[in-house]
């Protein structure tokens, strides 16, 4: 085989291969959806620049936030209640 039958069967098997992975270069089949995830997170860690609320502050009480400081600093925090979220048979 010369040189040149060499050269024009290996161009035209890259070509082959080529072919074969042709759809990956152009448009995917369902371009609307498309890096839709990656779109849907974007969006979610957008901040809205006019938010509109109800009250203009969260309603809140004093005594309750001075009652949850003092028992932090006295180190009587009260304990949260036990949630399981699964259920099986351990050994």
């Amino acid at each position: 085989m010369t040189i040149d039958r060499l050269r024009a069967a290996l161009i035209a098997g890259g070509l082959l291969m080529l072919a074969g992975c042709e759809h990956s270069l152009t448009e995917p089949k369902d371009a609307a959806q498309f890096g839709e995830p990656n779109r849907q997170t974007m969006l979610a860690q957008v901040i809205d620049p006019d938010p509109q609320y109800e009250t203009a502050t969260p309603p809140s009480s004093a005594e309750h936030a001075g009652q949850a400081i003092e028992r932090y600093r006295t180190d009587k925090v009260k304990k949260p209640d036990k949630v399981r979220t699964t259920q099986g048979s351990g050994n």
